[in-house]
């Protein structure tokens, strides 16, 4: 180890034949001799100014080997490799200083002929997992002779193993070639190797020349038949590679891979030895754009959603294409899959045993894949019950409360009742015990029909759908669709209907003190709502919702408007819904707010989680790593919020949004929902508006005011979303602002960055192309300009993203108060249903209800996206700080953002214990958890990943 190594002179003073003025511990002639050349020139090929003690300690170590051990010059030279790059600075040449000792020292050392030393590397490698699968794998493989894996089994011949080559940041002066090691080969079984459990070190020897300098970079080629998993490689304790990748076999990639040490440089700072690798690995990254790509593929590129529908089961199943001029969209990852037999421009969907392309590293690891696999195993077989029940019975509806509550009291719903007659009876009790639903933070409240109309608008500022909720500033509201397609702008809403619900306010007063608020889905739904209504079991309304805000700061609902795009004179176009007077206009009442909860389950769905965060971030993944470096600074920021992410988005166009998938059965616009997503992205989608302040400012909920701790004043001021969330933006904003600027000190920093730019315009050309030409997007010309798109990303990619996905079950989950969809219109006096409604309202509203089956599919799916895996990694958290480990400023705010991020949970927990703050504390109120930046694995209703995952 370098603790060991002594100094070079030691072998130059042997070849001389002068070694009896050594000590008899440097008189063994050892690799240990050989390696000490390694450490000093280490130093010496540094092109820092060096502290002044430091130079001292360098020349002492040439001019006394024996007084100073070469594990401090390494460190020294590490040191000064580390520190932030700046113009090479002369050396005092002071009579009596360690300066001419050093500068002699070096010029020397390149005097000398280069001599061999020998490096030792630790090589860390993950195990993969030993189910059964992978074992008949493997037995089959090294049956036939040709298989070797890190877990010490397979052939050994000496054309295998995993080949490595370091790659020094400098030159040869005279080839102007990068120096390169003698290639390393690694044997899983004949190498010496450390450690037990997943992972397994092995320890490897590499041999260079004393000229040699700092590793930069490490090639490695894999020679086996399968795949294996780097972990990192270190260099002597004192360079580390931290890979974490799967390395592919040559036969499936025969290009070597190609890693580089935790040192950060932008592109300008990119040492001559290793600037050609940083080329070669993001051309590897991009491909060609061409081909079926496969699941050992690398490769990052763009692609429109061609594959959600599937013409090859007929006509029915053809969804559009999503993205280009007709339906504008977000791009994602290419997959390069076969067309369809019917249309060649759509690419054919893979089926349900096997998965859509991503490339190898975006997938899950382990636990992950464990935790999913279980949390879908689990679904389906929460979903075979229930269709058990409804052979038995013969019926799919709930025909009691009792129905329902039964999914969460004892699992399923009166299965003993229900199918007595079925067989094994006994064996389905017990395993409903082991499938029942979990209660909500609502159903253990609210066990009658709908929401109470104090939680009906605590949910639009502290539920799963706080992003809807707009100030209302003109009375009554317009429609911003054609009046010759959609009928009369103007709303049905008059004076008369709110008047008697504001406090003794006229409505101009109202307005004016900005007391109205308003959930507008009109435009939205409207002109869908045909096509929707057409469905069978599908039934909608476009809904407008006012609240009036009360002292109390908490939101009434004062008037729900429903309306249809239909010319049958029978049946009006707009109805308004005012608060109950009486039974009949309760139940009303009751389901107009059902119909108000569809729609806004559907847009939190469609519009604010999938396109906001996963859709538009997945573009942003993909530039990244086809433009900047791994070894890019903002890549290192990056890489933590763009875990998994990919991975999620391809399970969803494989089984939510396509074709009859979970988004289509479930919600309610059914197979026109892509649609709606496209049409929100077309006219409403801005970047430069994405962040909570300017969000907060464009749905009026908010104004600039510099005198606020945030520089906003909320009008809705107990607004748990907003109010948390500022709290988390602010300490993002603050970490990423120091990390910036000392990366970028000025604007020509910025603007000579060829990674950065080329990255921030691929993004936008390629990534948003059907937007590339608005002229909202931001500049990126100033270290304020990077600074404010990056707090945009890590905000979406992290406390959005948590806020709108981790409550989907616990607060959606109880079907009553939050219908994925509904089934029937209000009754109207002059249709024969009326009678039946006002016979049985309760039997209606269960009636409009999903049915039973599309209930537990729905609570099953949003348990399984509400949890937390494992190997979640929360926002604070870092797992590669060393890679700063020379640079105080960058560790020194990555602390301070994991401490404001425990001050920041810490102030939530003190809000929800404020009896002042009605909207988070009160009897049966839920506190709002949902930025709470730590949690348990399972659903919890809090907790903040660094990424979008689930």
């Amino acid at each position: 180890m370098v603790r060991n190594i002594l100094d070079a002179f030691a072998v130059e003073a042997l070849h001389s034949n002068r070694i009896s003025r050594f000590p008899l511990n440097i008189r063994r002639y050892n690799h240990h001799m050989l390696r000490s050349s390694f450490a000093i020139n280490f130093i010496c090929s540094t092109k820092k100014r060096w502290h002044q003690s430091e130079r001292k300690k360098v020349a002492a170590a040439r001019a006394h080997v024996d007084h100073i051990p070469a594990y401090t010059a390494v460190a020294v030279g590490v040191a000064a490799e580390n520190e932030k790059q700046q113009p090479a600075m002369p050396l005092e040449l002071a009579a009596g200083s360690g300066d001419v000792a050093v500068d002699a020292a070096s010029e020397n050392a390149k005097r000398q002929p280069a001599l061999p030393l020998e490096l030792i590397a630790l090589v860390t490698v993950k195990r993969k997992s030993e189910n059964k699968l992978n074992t008949m794998k493997d037995m089959m493989l090294r049956l036939l002779g040709n298989y070797a894996s890190p877990n010490g089994q397979g052939d050994h011949h000496n054309h295998k193993g995993v080949v490595l080559q370091l790659v020094s940041t400098q030159i040869h002066t005279k080839e102007m070639k990068p120096k390169l090691s003698e290639e390393a080969i690694l044997h899983w079984k004949e190498t010496l190797k450390m450690g037990a459990g997943k992972c397994i070190t092995y320890q490897v020897k590499f041999v260079v020349d004393s000229n040699f300098g700092m590793p930069g970079a490490i090639t490695v080629s894999n020679r086996y038949n399968s795949e294996f998993y780097l972990d990192s490689i270190n260099i002597e304790g004192v360079v580390h590679f931290a890979c974490n990748s799967w390395v592919q076999s040559e036969h499936a990639n025969p290009a070597k891979r190609i890693f580089f040490s935790t040192k950060a440089y932008l592109p300008s700072e990119t040492p001559a030895g290793i600037k050609e690798l940083r080329e070669m690995e993001l051309i590897q990254l991009r491909g060609d754009g061409t081909g079926l790509r496969k699941p050992s593929d690398r490769i990052y590129d763009y692609d429109t959603y061609s594959n959600i529908g599937n013409p090859n089961k007929g006509i029915e199943y053809i969804r559009p294409i999503l993205g280009g001029s007709n339906h504008p969209y977000p791009r994602h990852c290419r997959t390069g899959g076969p067309p369809t037999k019917t249309d060649e421009k759509l690419e054919s969907p893979v089926n349900e045993f096997s998965t859509l392309y991503v490339p190898r590293d975006e997938e899950f690891e382990e636990s992950k894949r464990e935790a999913f696999d279980l949390g879908r195993l689990k679904a389906i077989m929460r979903h075979i019950i229930p269709a058990l029940t409804k052979v038995a019975r013969d019926s799919d509806e709930f025909k009691a409360y009792s129905d329902i509550t039964g999914l969460y009291r004892d699992g399923m719903p009166s299965i003993t009742k229900n199918m007595r007659n079925l067989p094994l009876p006994n064996i389905l009790n017990k395993v409903q015990e082991y499938l029942k639903f979990d209660p909500t933070k609502l159903n253990s409240r609210f066990t009658a029909c709908g929401l109470p109309d104090d939680e009906f608008g605590r949910q639009a500022i502290a539920g799963i759908n706080p992003l809807s909720i707009e100030r209302l500033t003109t009375f009554p509201p317009v429609s911003k669709l054609n009046a010759s397609t959609y009928g009369p702008q103007e709303s049905a809403l008059k004076e008369e209907h709110i008047q008697g619900h504001l406090n003794g306010m006229s409505v101009q007063q109202a307005l004016e003190e900005n007391k109205l608020f308003i959930l507008d889905y009109h435009d939205i739904f409207l002109p869908f709502i045909n096509q929707i209504n057409a469905m069978d079991d599908r039934k909608a309304y476009a809904t407008r919702t006012l609240f009036f805000l009360t002292s109390l700061g908490t939101l009434k609902p004062i008037a729900i408007e429903l309306s249809l795009h239909q010319t049958n004179s029978d049946s009006p176009s707009k109805q308004v819904l005012t608060p109950p007077v009486d039974a009949t206009t309760n139940w009303l009442w009751e389901l107009g707010k059902a119909h108000v909860c569809s729609n806004d389950s559907c847009v939190h769905q469609l519009i604010h989680h999938w396109l906001r965060s996963h859709a538009c971030m997945e573009t942003f993944i993909i530039a990244t790593h086809r433009q900047l470096s791994a070894m890019h600074p903002i890549y290192r920021l990056l890489k933590p919020h763009m875990r998994y992410t990919m991975k999620i988005n391809a399970l969803a166009r494989q089984f939510l949004i396509n074709s009859e998938g979970i988004i289509e059965s479930t919600f309610t616009a059914g197979k026109h929902s892509m649609e709606i997503s496209c049409a929100a992205y077309r006219d409403w989608w801005r970047f430069d508006l994405e962040g909570l302040p300017a969000d907060l400012i464009r749905r009026g909920i908010a104004t600039p005011d510099p005198s606020q701790v945030h520089g906003l004043r909320l009008l809705i001021e107990d607004y748990p979303y907003a109010t948390d969330g500022l709290l988390i933006w602010a300490a993002i904003e603050r970490l990423v602002q120091t990390y910036v600027h000392y990366y970028y000190p000025d604007t020509a920093a910025v603007d000579s960055d060829t990674e950065l730019q080329a990255w921030y315009k691929e993004w936008i050309n390629s990534g948003h192309a059907d937007l590339r030409h608005a002229s909202w997007w931001p500049q990126l010309s100033t270290p304020d300009d990077l600074a404010s798109i990056l707090t945009t990303i890590i905000w979406l990619s992290s406390a959005y993203h948590a806020a709108l996905n981790y409550g989907q079950y616990p607060y959606g989950g109880y079907v009553p108060t939050r219908p994925p969809h509904m089934r029937r219109l209000l009754p109207q006096e002059h249709e024969l249903e009326y009678a039946t409604f006002i016979e049985d309202p309760e039997k209606y509203f269960l009636s409009s209800l999903p049915s039973l089956l599309e209930a537990t599919k729905y609570m099953a799916v949003t348990d399984i996206i509400s949890a937390h895996s494992p190997d979640e990694e929360y926002i604070g958290e870092r797992k590669d700080l060393s890679t700063w480990s020379a640079d105080p400023v960058i560790i020194e705010a990555f602390y301070r953002f994991s401490m404001d991020t425990k001050r920041i949970e810490k102030e939530i927990a003190q809000r929800n214990s404020n009896s002042s703050l009605r909207n988070r504390c009160g009897a049966g109120v839920s506190p709002y958890e949902l930025l709470m930046s730590s949690s348990e694995p399972g659903v919890t209703a809090r907790g903040i990943p660094n990424s979008i995952s689930v």
